[in-house]
């Protein structure tokens, strides 16, 4: 398993950045012999959402309170993919 972050600024936003990182990210870890990628996103996060969403990602649950922002708790989204031997089968 990896857990991994993508920030991308704001005025890079809608461009297909974030898209093309998870790419290069799933790439690596799959030649790398990892067979899990976890992530977290805010669940008003919609954009992000849907991008992990058409990348295979699958959401797994919620961590309540899991951070505090801007002084505010906030919650996440966690998001799982299998890679590798995992993804296929055959452990």
């Amino acid at each position: 398993m990896r857990e991994f972050s993508v920030h991308v600024a704001r005025d890079a936003r809608g461009r297909g950045v974030a898209a093309l990182a998870l790419h290069s990210l799933l790439d690596a870890c799959r030649a790398a012999g990892h067979w899990k990628l976890v992530g977290r996103i805010f669940p008003e996060n919609a954009a992000s959402l849907a991008l992990f969403r058409r990348l295979g990602f699958r959401e797994v649950g919620v961590y309540r309170r899991h951070a505090r922002l801007d002084g505010e708790w906030r919650d996440c989204v966690i998001v799982e993919r299998l890679i590798g031997s995992a993804a296929d089968g055959d452990l």
